[in-house]
């Protein structure tokens, strides 16, 4: 059900499509986390896809390592996404609204200033747990260029080493 675009020109555009898809999917099916890559061997549909993403992060000028490195960060923080929204307690932002004001009138304030404040601060704008998806999508995807555009593929490690790939 995950949706990958037929064009794939852009390859931030293509990854975003697809990890806001996929969120959506899982959103769909809160069982479908951990049965997404628990199979031994994947099967077609798996592998086609996989065959896509490494196909449109390559064509965009990704060495191997770091297009396995993209695309095993992207999923890690979508499958996380997706797993933290999945194991909340609530579902409607009404909900969401009532479970931050019982906490907060649990919490003594002097011990937990920042959390109340910015509990608070939720909870009066009406912000809803999944919103902060594509900021932090925005910043992966950022992160992903900066890494390909300054990184020297010598140094980004597709196996075992355990160089830093940061910037020089």
């Amino acid at each position: 059900e995950v949706e990958v675009p037929m064009s794939s020109a852009d390859w931030k555009a293509a990854m975003r499509q697809r990890a806001i898809s996929a969120r959506r999917v899982f959103a769909r099916h809160r069982w479908a986390i951990g049965l997404v890559e628990s199979r031994p061997r994947p099967g077609a549909v798996t592998l086609r896809h996989h065959e896509w993403v490494l196909g449109v992060l390559l064509e965009a000028g990704f060495s191997p390592a770091m297009a396995a490195h993209a695309y095993n960060l992207l999923d890690s923080y979508i499958y996380g996404f997706a797993l933290q929204e999945a194991s909340l307690t609530y579902g409607s932002p009404e909900e969401q609204a009532e479970v931050g004001q019982a906490t907060l009138q649990q919490l003594p304030p002097d011990e937990y200033p920042h959390f109340a404040r910015v509990a608070r601060e939720f909870i009066e704008a009406g912000t809803e747990y999944g919103a902060g998806f594509e900021f932090g999508l925005e910043l992966i995807l950022d992160g992903i260029e900066r890494a390909q555009v300054e990184a020297d593929p010598r140094d980004v490690p597709l196996g075992r080493e355990a160089r830093s790939t940061g910037p020089r």
